[in-house]
């Protein structure tokens, strides 16, 4: 028996040698060396990674933390932190992927429909170009309405302006992306505004999302937005926004952003009569050095039909310093605003005040 046993194990080991030897030309083995000329370098996707934490300290100076009626400091003399976050982007020549992650209550707020791990969801999508004038985006993405940005790091105020309290945040659809020449053309379809997910039996709900964007020159950009459609609870939304950007020089700039909502409420029955906001915004930019900057933005949010419950008109002047230093952001910032109505409590948290007065301390780091 063991003498049949080496005879066939030896017949094996012959007959695996002899088709090795037989198709050694067919098969090639490669190393990381020979897998990439000298000539033609494999161009392989790469991953970048970024992020931001940021906290700050508020005080009301009529002691009420609800004095605060735009998004992330809603608070008074008290600590907290705003959100971390952690963005992957993965992209090749032609497609590519982005993953971006947010922890807090700042994630929290712009994040108002979802539940559980969807909440912690700023982005998530997917993008491909036939071209390299044209992309093809799929997902979840931040809103190209308005001037300011959900990212702390992005924005010199780290208080945020009404016009962006009152969104949109983001949307979830297909969108795709033209560049002619000095010209930038988007269209998409969307879930309504900030939905991830829609309510059971929503899902014919949808919104059209459209810009237009002008390079004028090297220093002057305009961005001319639309999103609008039918929400969950069957209002009709039509926004129309416009931004610009002005560089006057290497250290100075200005930002304008203006913005109209028109919304037609559902009464049971059928869509009521139009009602509007509508807000307007300067950002006057300063960096006298390359550690120093200062920012002073100055809104009027007008909200006299009440369609976000305010029945009256708001002016709020913010202005913030900016010290950096390397990633390192720290942000002190004086806020006023004067309402057309008393919207606003006094130290006993009465509403029965016309203005506001808040002073923040922000530390923001980037990496």
């Amino acid at each position: 028996m063991l003498r049949k046993f080496f005879s066939t194990g030896f017949f094996l080991s012959a007959t695996l040698l002899s088709f090795a030897q037989q198709n050694s030309a067919a098969i090639e083995v490669v190393t990381p060396t020979d897998s990439v000329s000298a000539e033609t370098p494999e161009k392989r996707p790469v991953l970048t990674i970024s992020g931001s934490a940021d906290a700050y300290f508020k005080y009301d100076f009529k002691k009420q933390g609800f004095n605060s009626k735009t998004s992330f400091t809603n608070s008074n003399n008290a600590f907290a932190f705003g959100m971390a976050s952690v963005k992957f982007e993965h992209a090749g020549e032609k497609v590519g992927m982005v993953a971006d992650l947010g922890f807090g209550t700042r994630a929290a707020e712009f994040s108002y429909n979802d539940q559980g791990i969807l909440a912690a969801v700023k982005q998530l999508y997917v993008s491909y170009s036939p071209t390299s004038n044209l992309k093809l985006t799929a997902g979840t993405w931040a809103t190209h309405v308005g001037y300011e940005l959900v990212d702390p790091q992005l924005n010199r105020n780290y208080s945020m302006s009404y016009m962006f309290t009152n969104g949109p945040f983001t949307h979830t659809g297909v969108k795709a992306d033209l560049t002619v020449g000095k010209s930038g053309f988007m269209i998409g379809i969307s879930n309504p505004t900030d939905y991830r997910l829609l309510p059971a039996g929503q899902i014919e709900k949808k919104f059209v999302l459209a810009q237009y964007s002008l390079a004028v020159t090297d220093g002057i950009k305009i961005f001319a937005n639309y999103v609008g459609g039918k929400n969950p609870d069957t209002s009709i939304v039509n926004q129309f926004d416009l931004v610009a950007t002005i560089a006057v020089s290497k250290k100075f700039n200005i930002g304008l952003n203006t913005t109209v909502n028109r919304s037609k409420t559902w009464d049971g029955t059928k869509n009521a009569e139009t009602k509007s906001w509508w807000g307007a915004a300067a950002y006057l930019n300063l960096d006298p050095t390359d550690v120093f900057g200062l920012t002073l933005r100055s809104e009027l949010f007008d909200d006299k039909a009440g369609v976000k419950g305010f029945g009256t008109s708001i002016f709020a002047n913010t202005l913030s310093a900016n010290f950096r230093v390397e990633g390192f952001t720290f942000i002190p910032e004086l806020r006023f605003e004067n309402a057309g109505l008393p919207i606003y409590s006094d130290a006993n948290a009465v509403v029965n005040q016309k203005s506001a007065v808040s002073f923040v301390l922000a530390a923001v780091y980037r990496f």
